[in-house]
Protein backbone atom coordinates (compact mmCIF):
# COMPACT_ATOMS: atom_id res chain seq x y z
CA UNK A 1 0.00 0.00 0.00
CA UNK A 2 0.98 3.32 -0.91
CA UNK A 3 2.29 5.76 1.81
CA UNK A 4 -0.05 8.85 1.22
CA UNK A 5 2.12 12.23 0.86
CA UNK A 6 1.67 14.88 3.69
CA UNK A 7 0.25 17.99 2.65
CA UNK A 8 2.91 20.87 1.73
CA UNK A 9 2.72 24.38 2.18
CA UNK A 10 4.63 27.23 0.69
CA UNK A 11 4.89 30.03 3.25
CA UNK A 12 5.35 33.93 1.96
CA UNK A 13 7.14 35.35 3.13
CA UNK A 14 10.00 34.74 5.93
CA UNK A 15 9.64 37.56 8.37
CA UNK A 16 8.69 37.64 11.66
CA UNK A 17 5.05 36.43 11.27
CA UNK A 18 5.92 33.61 8.06
CA UNK A 19 8.37 32.12 10.10
CA UNK A 20 6.27 31.34 13.37
CA UNK A 21 3.63 29.82 10.70
CA UNK A 22 5.97 27.86 8.89
CA UNK A 23 7.23 26.82 12.09
CA UNK A 24 3.73 25.51 13.57
CA UNK A 25 3.39 23.58 9.82
CA UNK A 26 6.59 22.46 9.88
CA UNK A 27 5.38 20.58 14.10
CA UNK A 28 2.49 19.20 12.76
CA UNK A 29 3.60 17.40 10.09
CA UNK A 30 3.10 19.52 6.63
CA UNK A 31 6.20 20.13 4.34
CA UNK A 32 6.86 23.93 4.19
CA UNK A 33 8.76 26.05 1.76
CA UNK A 34 9.34 29.42 2.65
CA UNK A 35 9.57 32.09 0.47
CA UNK A 36 12.32 34.51 1.43
CA UNK A 37 13.06 38.04 -0.57
CA UNK A 38 16.81 37.54 0.51
CA UNK A 39 19.13 34.96 -0.14
CA UNK A 40 21.15 34.79 2.78
CA UNK A 41 18.29 34.24 4.90
CA UNK A 42 17.36 31.38 2.50
CA UNK A 43 20.52 30.01 3.08
CA UNK A 44 20.58 30.09 6.49
CA UNK A 45 17.16 28.47 6.90
CA UNK A 46 18.30 25.58 5.05
CA UNK A 47 21.58 25.45 6.14
CA UNK A 48 21.43 26.35 9.60
CA UNK A 49 17.47 25.36 10.31
CA UNK A 50 17.29 29.25 11.69
CA UNK A 51 15.76 32.41 10.81
CA UNK A 52 18.68 34.95 11.55
CA UNK A 53 17.10 38.25 11.05
CA UNK A 54 14.14 37.31 13.26
CA UNK A 55 14.68 34.16 15.49
CA UNK A 56 18.43 33.23 15.35
CA UNK A 57 18.10 31.68 18.56
CA UNK A 58 15.29 28.82 17.45
CA UNK A 59 15.94 25.88 15.27
CA UNK A 60 13.46 25.26 12.99
CA UNK A 61 11.68 22.28 11.65
CA UNK A 62 13.61 19.70 9.33
CA UNK A 63 11.05 20.15 7.17
CA UNK A 64 10.57 23.55 6.57
CA UNK A 65 13.40 24.62 3.70
CA UNK A 66 13.76 28.29 2.07
CA UNK A 67 14.06 29.84 -1.86
CA UNK A 68 13.75 32.93 -2.85
CA UNK A 69 12.18 31.33 -6.71
CA UNK A 70 8.46 31.75 -5.80
CA UNK A 71 8.31 28.99 -8.48
CA UNK A 72 9.71 26.88 -6.75
CA UNK A 73 8.14 26.98 -3.73
CA UNK A 74 4.88 27.13 -4.82
CA UNK A 75 5.36 23.68 -6.68
CA UNK A 76 2.86 21.11 -5.58
CA UNK A 77 1.87 23.33 -2.52
CA UNK A 78 -2.04 22.47 -1.40
CA UNK A 79 -1.47 25.49 0.54
CA UNK A 80 -0.08 29.22 0.01
CA UNK A 81 0.03 31.21 3.29
CA UNK A 82 0.17 34.48 2.63
CA UNK A 83 2.11 36.79 5.54
CA UNK A 84 3.23 39.93 3.64
CA UNK A 85 2.01 43.60 4.51
CA UNK A 86 -1.97 43.95 3.66
CA UNK A 87 -0.82 47.00 1.27
CA UNK A 88 1.88 45.38 -1.14
CA UNK A 89 -0.36 42.52 -1.42
CA UNK A 90 -2.25 43.23 -4.48
CA UNK A 91 1.21 44.12 -6.11
CA UNK A 92 2.98 40.85 -5.10
CA UNK A 93 0.22 38.27 -5.65
CA UNK A 94 -0.28 39.97 -8.64
CA UNK A 95 3.52 38.90 -9.85
CA UNK A 96 2.46 34.96 -8.28
CA UNK A 97 -0.86 34.02 -9.64
CA UNK A 98 0.52 32.38 -12.66
CA UNK A 99 2.23 29.40 -10.71
CA UNK A 100 -0.32 29.28 -8.47
CA UNK A 101 -1.68 25.28 -8.72
CA UNK A 102 -5.15 24.87 -10.06
CA UNK A 103 -6.35 23.11 -5.80
CA UNK A 104 -4.26 25.02 -3.88
CA UNK A 105 -5.74 26.68 -1.04
CA UNK A 106 -4.93 30.40 -0.12
CA UNK A 107 -4.55 30.94 3.49
CA UNK A 108 -4.38 34.90 4.48
CA UNK A 109 -2.46 35.39 7.84
CA UNK A 110 -2.40 39.47 7.26
CA UNK A 111 -4.41 41.77 9.43
CA UNK A 112 -5.04 45.32 7.75
CA UNK A 113 -7.32 46.91 5.47
CA UNK A 114 -6.03 48.14 1.58
CA UNK A 115 -5.68 51.69 1.19
CA UNK A 116 -8.19 53.02 -1.01
CA UNK A 117 -10.53 50.29 -1.94
CA UNK A 118 -11.32 49.48 1.51
CA UNK A 119 -10.82 46.01 0.64
CA UNK A 120 -10.38 42.86 3.68
CA UNK A 121 -7.21 40.90 2.21
CA UNK A 122 -9.64 38.12 1.34
CA UNK A 123 -11.52 40.16 -1.08
CA UNK A 124 -7.89 41.10 -2.81
CA UNK A 125 -6.90 37.68 -3.02
CA UNK A 126 -10.01 36.88 -5.09
CA UNK A 127 -9.84 40.26 -7.16
CA UNK A 128 -6.46 39.40 -8.10
CA UNK A 129 -6.62 35.37 -8.51
CA UNK A 130 -9.79 35.12 -10.63
CA UNK A 131 -10.66 32.19 -7.94
CA UNK A 132 -14.13 31.83 -5.88
CA UNK A 133 -14.06 32.21 -2.02
CA UNK A 134 -14.13 28.84 -0.99
CA UNK A 135 -10.30 28.76 -1.89
CA UNK A 136 -9.70 31.59 0.20
CA UNK A 137 -9.07 31.03 3.91
CA UNK A 138 -8.44 33.25 6.89
CA UNK A 139 -5.88 31.87 10.17
CA UNK A 140 -6.75 34.45 12.94
CA UNK A 141 -6.19 34.96 16.77
CA UNK A 142 -4.33 35.87 20.06
CA UNK A 143 -0.96 34.86 17.87
CA UNK A 144 2.19 36.00 18.97
CA UNK A 145 4.99 35.38 17.09
CA UNK A 146 7.83 35.31 19.81
CA UNK A 147 5.40 32.86 22.03
CA UNK A 148 4.77 30.96 19.06
CA UNK A 149 8.42 30.18 18.20
CA UNK A 150 8.91 29.14 21.94
CA UNK A 151 5.86 26.48 22.00
CA UNK A 152 4.25 28.06 24.65
CA UNK A 153 0.41 27.59 23.79
CA UNK A 154 -1.60 29.55 21.69
CA UNK A 155 -5.20 28.95 19.29
CA UNK A 156 -6.58 30.35 16.52
CA UNK A 157 -9.66 30.77 14.22
CA UNK A 158 -9.88 29.68 10.61
CA UNK A 159 -12.30 30.98 8.79
CA UNK A 160 -13.49 29.70 5.20
CA UNK A 161 -17.09 29.80 3.27
CA UNK A 162 -15.78 26.20 2.46
CA UNK A 163 -15.87 24.16 5.86
CA UNK A 164 -14.22 21.53 3.77
CA UNK A 165 -10.93 23.43 3.33
CA UNK A 166 -11.00 25.25 6.97
CA UNK A 167 -10.47 21.70 8.25
CA UNK A 168 -8.03 20.72 5.66
CA UNK A 169 -5.84 24.07 7.03
CA UNK A 170 -6.64 23.09 10.59
CA UNK A 171 -5.39 19.70 10.42
CA UNK A 172 -1.77 20.81 7.98
CA UNK A 173 -1.82 23.54 11.55
CA UNK A 174 -2.76 21.42 14.63
CA UNK A 175 0.01 21.04 16.97
CA UNK A 176 0.49 20.45 21.12
CA UNK A 177 1.28 23.82 21.37
CA UNK A 178 -1.20 25.48 18.47
CA UNK A 179 -4.70 24.46 18.44
CA UNK A 180 -6.97 26.21 15.53
CA UNK A 181 -10.84 26.08 15.20
CA UNK A 182 -12.41 26.76 12.36
CA UNK A 183 -15.71 29.14 10.98
CA UNK A 184 -16.99 30.22 8.12
CA UNK A 185 -16.99 33.85 9.35
CA UNK A 186 -14.09 35.90 7.50
CA UNK A 187 -15.80 38.79 7.10
CA UNK A 188 -16.02 39.20 11.52
CA UNK A 189 -12.14 37.00 11.54
CA UNK A 190 -10.61 39.45 9.20
CA UNK A 191 -12.44 42.84 10.75
CA UNK A 192 -11.77 41.82 14.66
CA UNK A 193 -7.73 40.99 12.96
CA UNK A 194 -7.42 44.89 11.55
CA UNK A 195 -9.56 47.15 13.77
CA UNK A 196 -7.60 45.44 16.78
CA UNK A 197 -4.28 46.82 15.67
CA UNK A 198 -5.53 50.37 15.68
CA UNK A 199 -7.04 50.03 19.18
CA UNK A 200 -3.71 48.69 20.17
CA UNK A 201 -2.19 51.61 19.33
CA UNK A 202 -4.73 53.77 21.38
CA UNK A 203 -3.91 51.16 24.50
CA UNK A 204 -0.17 51.95 23.72
CA UNK A 205 -0.33 55.79 23.45
CA UNK A 206 -2.44 55.66 26.78
CA UNK A 207 0.37 53.33 28.39
CA UNK A 208 2.99 55.82 26.93
CA UNK A 209 1.35 58.71 28.34
CA UNK A 210 1.46 56.95 31.37
CA UNK A 211 -2.06 56.46 32.12
CA UNK A 212 -3.41 53.62 34.02
CA UNK A 213 -4.95 50.32 33.48
CA UNK A 214 -8.45 51.81 34.10
CA UNK A 215 -7.69 53.81 31.22
CA UNK A 216 -6.44 50.87 29.13
CA UNK A 217 -9.67 48.30 30.19
CA UNK A 218 -12.18 51.15 29.03
CA UNK A 219 -9.91 51.34 25.55
CA UNK A 220 -9.69 47.97 24.94
CA UNK A 221 -13.89 47.24 25.98
CA UNK A 222 -14.63 50.47 23.98
CA UNK A 223 -12.54 49.36 21.37
CA UNK A 224 -14.07 45.69 21.07
CA UNK A 225 -17.59 47.45 20.75
CA UNK A 226 -16.82 49.88 18.00
CA UNK A 227 -15.53 46.83 16.38
CA UNK A 228 -18.19 44.73 16.65
CA UNK A 229 -20.35 47.68 15.12
CA UNK A 230 -18.26 47.90 12.37
CA UNK A 231 -18.41 43.94 12.09
CA UNK A 232 -22.05 43.21 12.21
CA UNK A 233 -23.02 45.97 9.73
CA UNK A 234 -20.80 44.38 7.13
CA UNK A 235 -22.62 40.69 7.79
CA UNK A 236 -20.22 39.38 10.06
CA UNK A 237 -21.71 37.30 13.24
CA UNK A 238 -21.10 39.45 16.49
CA UNK A 239 -20.32 36.25 17.98
CA UNK A 240 -16.98 36.00 16.34
CA UNK A 241 -15.93 39.22 18.12
CA UNK A 242 -16.23 37.71 21.30
CA UNK A 243 -13.78 34.84 20.27
CA UNK A 244 -10.19 34.20 19.44
CA UNK A 245 -9.78 36.39 16.48
CA UNK A 246 -12.28 39.22 18.22
CA UNK A 247 -11.64 39.70 21.76
CA UNK A 248 -8.52 37.16 22.18
CA UNK A 249 -6.83 39.17 19.28
CA UNK A 250 -7.43 42.59 21.40
CA UNK A 251 -6.52 41.54 24.61
CA UNK A 252 -3.29 39.90 23.21
CA UNK A 253 -2.30 42.75 20.70
CA UNK A 254 -3.28 45.50 23.23
CA UNK A 255 -1.73 44.20 26.30
CA UNK A 256 1.49 42.75 25.40
CA UNK A 257 4.94 44.47 24.75
CA UNK A 258 5.70 41.72 22.00
CA UNK A 259 2.76 43.49 19.98
CA UNK A 260 4.25 46.06 17.39
CA UNK A 261 0.94 48.19 17.18
CA UNK A 262 0.84 48.68 21.11
CA UNK A 263 4.89 49.11 20.89
CA UNK A 264 4.49 51.80 18.21
CA UNK A 265 1.63 53.83 19.92
CA UNK A 266 3.95 53.81 23.76
CA UNK A 267 6.34 55.41 21.33
CA UNK A 268 4.11 58.02 20.61
CA UNK A 269 2.78 58.28 23.93
CA UNK A 270 6.46 58.80 25.13
CA UNK A 271 6.04 61.81 22.52
CA UNK A 272 7.49 60.67 19.52
CA UNK A 273 6.92 61.90 16.32
CA UNK A 274 5.15 59.52 13.74
CA UNK A 275 8.98 59.09 11.96
CA UNK A 276 10.42 58.55 15.01
CA UNK A 277 7.82 55.77 15.96
CA UNK A 278 8.29 53.93 12.96
CA UNK A 279 11.95 53.92 12.61
CA UNK A 280 12.05 52.71 16.41
CA UNK A 281 9.74 49.71 15.61
CA UNK A 282 11.21 49.11 12.91
CA UNK A 283 8.65 45.91 11.29
CA UNK A 284 5.38 47.11 9.35
CA UNK A 285 2.45 48.40 11.97
CA UNK A 286 -0.82 47.11 9.94
CA UNK A 287 -2.89 49.73 12.49
CA UNK A 288 -1.00 52.61 10.93
CA UNK A 289 -1.50 51.52 7.51
CA UNK A 290 -5.07 50.95 8.20
CA UNK A 291 -6.53 53.31 10.28
CA UNK A 292 -7.99 55.30 7.43
CA UNK A 293 -9.44 53.23 5.51
CA UNK A 294 -11.20 51.10 8.42
CA UNK A 295 -12.50 54.55 9.24
CA UNK A 296 -13.65 54.99 5.66
CA UNK A 297 -15.57 51.40 6.21
CA UNK A 298 -17.08 53.27 9.28
CA UNK A 299 -18.42 56.38 7.55
CA UNK A 300 -19.89 53.94 4.52
CA UNK A 301 -22.27 51.99 6.96
CA UNK A 302 -22.94 54.73 8.91
CA UNK A 303 -20.73 53.31 12.23
CA UNK A 304 -19.59 55.51 15.00
CA UNK A 305 -15.98 54.14 15.90
CA UNK A 306 -14.66 57.12 18.13
CA UNK A 307 -11.74 55.67 19.08
CA UNK A 308 -10.89 54.59 15.26
CA UNK A 309 -11.64 58.34 14.51
CA UNK A 310 -8.75 59.86 17.23
CA UNK A 311 -6.22 57.81 16.41
CA UNK A 312 -6.50 58.53 12.68
CA UNK A 313 -6.43 62.29 13.10
CA UNK A 314 -3.58 61.73 15.64
CA UNK A 315 -1.47 59.26 12.85
CA UNK A 316 -2.70 62.29 10.39
CA UNK A 317 -1.64 64.90 12.35
CA UNK A 318 -4.32 66.81 12.94
CA UNK A 319 -5.29 66.07 16.91
CA UNK A 320 -1.86 66.59 19.68
CA UNK A 321 -2.11 63.72 22.28
CA UNK A 322 -3.59 65.85 24.77
CA UNK A 323 -6.34 67.25 22.14
CA UNK A 324 -6.61 63.19 21.55
CA UNK A 325 -7.25 61.99 25.33
CA UNK A 326 -9.83 65.20 25.55
CA UNK A 327 -11.50 63.95 22.62
CA UNK A 328 -12.65 60.99 23.99
CA UNK A 329 -13.11 62.01 27.42
CA UNK A 330 -14.81 64.63 26.61
CA UNK A 331 -18.15 62.90 24.13
CA UNK A 332 -21.35 62.93 25.13
CA UNK A 333 -22.28 60.34 27.82
CA UNK A 334 -24.65 57.88 26.68
CA UNK A 335 -26.03 54.37 27.43
CA UNK A 336 -23.53 51.34 27.06
CA UNK A 337 -24.35 49.55 24.23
Amino acid sequence: MTQQRSARAAVFSAGSWGTAVGKILGDAGTSVTMHARRGEIADAINAQHRNPAYFPDVELPRNLTATTDPVEALDGADFLVLSIPAQSLRTSLAAWVPHIGPDTVIVSTMKGIEVGSGLRASQVITEVTGLPAERVAVLSGPNLAREIMAGQPAAATIACPDEGAAHAVQRACHTPYFRPYTSTDVTGCELGGAVKNVIALAVGIASGMGLGHNAQAMLITRGLAETTRLAVAMGANPATLAGLAGLGDLVATCSSPLSRNRTYGTHLGQGLSIAEATAATRQTTEGVKSAQAILALAHAHDVEMPITDVISALLHETLTLEQAAAALMQRPPKAER
